[in-house]
């Protein structure tokens, strides 16, 4: 008796990868446009340290937020590998890998999150420290939170560069899609980079650098969630 169950169908794995891709897009964007925007005083250790330490409920949550969405980007990267393995098996494994490689160091990153609350929070071990040492050094947990994250981003960038380059060739996306997720990978590569080499230059792109890569994920995460895939063409890429 064969208990083996069926495999699941590529729509399937679609409409939960589509459905997953929102949640890290709500998630990725509360923790970092809504909670951290609000808390952090550029050029200010106190008044940073005041507002974080004053809504450490909403910090923390960003913190959990962060974490679901990197949970979600484990899931989902295999999930564009199913879907995407038709049309060249290594290289949608290499897209995958870089994801997760991106997961990997925006998760070692988000430990800063955590420092800054140890810092700030007052314990006795910590009084052989003057208060302003302590502001100044979770201020620079914040700033190795940014630049922690433009090192994830260079990663997350090459994913989305394989990731359009097999969309635009699979015949069951749309091309355009393609072509939005990589105009998405330059502007990711470009903003991380500029915030290595050219931090000045890197706050001049912003926030406009910020549409391509949304327009272009968003899209993306809709077309899975509403749309799916064309499961004859990918079963005829697959059984080719």
């Amino acid at each position: 008796m064969n208990n083996r169950t069926a495999p699941a169908s590529p729509e399937t794995y679609a409409r939960v990868g589509g459905v997953l891709y929102l949640i890290i897009i709500v998630a990725g964007g509360f923790a970092e446009l809504f909670a951290r925007s609000r808390l952090i005083v550029s050029g200010d250790a106190a008044a940073t340290a005041g507002k974080i330490m004053a809504s450490e409920s909403l910090w923390r949550s960003a913190f959990a937020a962060e974490l679901v969405m990197l949970v979600c980007d484990v899931v989902v990267a295999l999930i564009l590998y199913v879907l995407l393995r038709p049309v060249d098996k290594n290289l949608a494994l290499l897209a995958a890998f870089f994801r997760l490689m991106h997961v990997a160091i925006y998760g070692i990153t988000g430990l800063t999150n955590v420092a800054v609350l140890v810092l700030l929070g007052g314990a006795d071990y910590l009084t052989a420290f003057q208060p302003h040492q302590l502001q100044a050094l979770a201020f620079l947990c914040l700033r190795m939170h940014g630049e922690g994250y433009d090192v994830a981003l260079v990663f997350f960038g090459f994913h989305c560069l394989f990731l359009g380059y097999l969309i635009f060739r699979s015949g069951y996306f749309p091309r355009l899609l393609g072509i939005l997720m990589i105009v998405a990978s330059l502007s990711y590569l470009a903003n991380s980079f500029a915030g290595i080499l050219a931090p000045r230059f890197q706050a001049m792109l912003f926030p406009g650098i910020l549409l391509p890569f949304f327009v272009a994920e968003v899209s993306l995460s809709l077309w899975l969630t509403v749309k799916g895939v064309d499961v004859a063409k990918w079963q005829e890429r697959a059984g080719g």
